[in-house]
């Protein structure tokens, strides 16, 4: 394997890692990764099977001796979020991941490294693959379409597994065991478009919004990072406050529905004399905004660049369409909704404004709420929608998917427990989580699976600066080798 990661130990996890990375990533990339899994289990002469939606399920046989013992569903998924930074050359569709070391971490040049969920999937090979593991009958269940809304878990056909122990591996944080998760929903928001020509001697300009850190919408919302929409949304708004004769010709940003924006962008039309003004905007919005985020948005970047004149910027937004695109931006929630009553420290409830797209005819707003309380998820979506329709917009509330309700007494749970402080001489944190793992919808289709989840510290997922802790890799791949142990 070419990859310097290759060589890192545990070696049996990184080689897998390394080969998962190395499959291009197209639009549907976990049938890439998918075929890569059926060819490495049918050389190894396991027994593959696949639902309607595309799941996927190895069964690797128990170690000698231990053929009675219950059968341990590893589970993890097959796709990744493909972000970039603008200025970036790879391309997903024909290209991998490029990964390199950086002191204890790995990363990707300038591109998500796909940590979440391939580390995962490489444990999981490994395992069946390291004759030192002692373990029961195994099923390595690899779900579809994990990034983009839970399809695989929500469409599952139980009958493809039949273990009713699971250890889910999509957790990022060393030293913790999970045992519970939010639920979400999407809303999307669609306002018409409606244009008249721009102003005579009117100029286009582009305002950039980047620099942003991004991260994971569940993860990293508790951070209280910047969303490049909502930046690029109060600077227009401050622009048209202070008398500037701004038309706005579109407004595009962030690219995936469970991703915090890192860049925005908006093409408006002004007169020559007007850009001065609006340079001076840009420069008090930017000390704002640093005082306002400060350390947590290092590399904040505003600017005015110029646009090539062309048919396409000639038409503008009408003035009452622009007013209610920005008010409908600015009064969109984004962030911390509210804090768990229950568990310290742990998010309830959230919002994500994550996409806003202009197309011909319509501008669309994507966002992703998450709650660990259903009739707050609720509530939650009913402001949404009462925010897009008070705008004049059309509203489309997707399917909710339930939590993972935490169940402190489950044996699987209390096993993992014990097999960590014994391993690693201290107990591990106990935590939920405010993201959407599977596990809700996989107990909801399995009744009566027990279920746990852990992995090694992965920080900033979904966004370029998505890295993996090399020191706690082997520290995951210890604990779920000791961990199956105890269970056989």
């Amino acid at each position: 394997m070419s990859s310097p990661i290759a060589s890192l130990e545990p070696r049996i996890v990184w080689s897998h890692f390394a080969a998962i990375l190395d499959v291009p990533r197209p639009s549907k990339s976990e049938e890439k990764i998918a075929t890569h899994l059926v060819n490495w289990a049918r050389a190894k002469r396991f027994e593959v099977k696949r639902d309607a939606v595309g799941n996927l399920v190895v069964k690797v046989p128990a170690s000698p001796g231990h053929e009675s013992a219950p059968t341990v569903i590893l589970q993890g998924h097959l796709d990744m979020v493909c972000e970039k930074n603008a200025d970036v050359a790879r391309d997903f569709e024909t290209q991998g991941i490029e990964a390199f070391i950086d002191g204890d971490w790995v990363r990707a040049r300038g591109t998500t490294l796909g940590a979440d969920n391939g580390i995962g999937l490489a444990t999981a090979m490994a395992v069946a693959d390291d004759p030192s593991v002692v373990h029961g009958p195994l099923e390595i269940l690899a779900t579809v379409d994990e990034e983009t809304g839970l399809t695989g878990a929500k469409m599952l056909d139980p009958a493809i597994v039949s273990g009713r122990m699971m250890v889910n591996l999509d957790t990022e944080e060393d030293g913790a065991v999970y045992i519970g998760c939010a639920g979400g929903a999407d809303i999307h928001t669609s306002l018409p478009v409606i244009r008249r020509p721009g102003r005579r001697g009117s100029i286009p300009v582009r305002l950039a919004v980047r620099g942003l850190r991004g991260g994971h919408s569940g993860v990293n919302i508790i951070d209280n990072r910047g969303n490049a929409i909502k930046l690029a949304t109060r600077i227009l708004k401050r622009a048209l406050d202070e008398g500037l004769k701004l038309d706005l010709v579109s407004i595009n940003g962030g690219s995936k529905h469970n991703a915090i924006p890192r860049e925005a962008f908006a093409v408006c039309r002004m007169g020559k004399r007007g850009k001065r003004r609006l340079q001076a905007v840009l420069a008090a919005c930017r000390a704002a905004f640093k005082e306002e985020f400060g350390a947590a948005e290092p590399e904040l970047e505003l600017a005015l660049e110029e646009v090539v004149d062309d048919p396409a910027t000639l038409q503008v937004f009408n003035r009452r369409q622009r007013e209610r695109l920005l008010n409908l931006l600015l009064g969109l929630p984004h962030g911390v909704l509210a804090m768990s009553r229950d568990v310290p420290g742990l998010v309830e409830t959230s919002n994500n404004l994550a996409v806003v797209t202009t197309e011909a005819e319509r501008v669309l707003v994507v966002t992703s709420h998450r709650s660990s309380v259903m009739p707050a998820l609720y509530a939650t979506g009913d402001q949404i929608r009462a925010i897009g329709l008070a705008n004049g917009a059309e509203v489309e509330v997707h399917e909710a998917y339930p939590g993972w309700k935490p169940n402190l007494s489950s044996p699987l749970v209390q096993k993992t427990i014990a097999v960590a402080e014994r391993l690693f001489g201290t107990r591990p944190a106990i935590k939920a989580i405010h993201a959407g793992l599977e596990c809700g919808l996989l107990l909801e289709k399995a009744p009566g699976m027990d279920a746990v989840s852990i992995g090694p510290e992965i920080r900033n997922p979904h966004s370029p600066d998505e890295v993996v802790q090399i020191s706690t890799v082997d520290r995951f791949y210890r604990l779920v080798k000791a961990l199956l142990a105890e269970l056989a």
